[in-house]
């Protein structure tokens, strides 16, 4: 175990891990699910247009400020899935209803990100 965890150290202290890069940007190929809504007339595919804004990130240096908020960003983002979910939970214990669900997981994902993009773009703006 411990020889595991040396040759971790080694490869971080020679940068290999690549722990300070800008990852954000790989989100905006998203966007390219977005073409689908054109080919099959579902609508749905449009909302990943969206993800074209993270290729904003591109030019965005990666430093100890950045890695801060997008942790604080994927934090409420987390705590809005535990919320949605457990909301979701108790409905369907008291009404019997297993549908919620497949509703519950649409409202989730499109809430997570929403409130990801806009606590990181609240967190990025209050640090200027």
């Amino acid at each position: 175990m411990l020889y595991i965890y040396n040759i971790k150290l080694k490869l971080y202290n020679m940068g290999g891990c690549h722990m300070n890069k800008n990852w954000l940007k790989y989100l905006g190929l998203l966007g390219l699910l977005g073409l689908l809504g054109l080919f099959t007339s579902n609508v749905g595919f449009y909302g990943f247009f969206g993800f074209f804004g993270f290729f904003g990130f591109a030019r965005v240096k990666y430093d100890e400020r950045l890695a801060e908020n997008i942790n604080k960003a994927c934090r409420n983002a987390f705590a809005v899935f535990i919320l949605v979910y457990a909301a979701a939970t108790a409905w369907v214990g008291l009404t019997k209803n297993l549908d919620v669900f497949a509703y519950a997981f649409v409202i989730t994902s499109t809430l997570q990100i929403l409130v990801f993009t806009f606590s990181l773009q609240i967190y990025d703006r209050a640090g200027e």
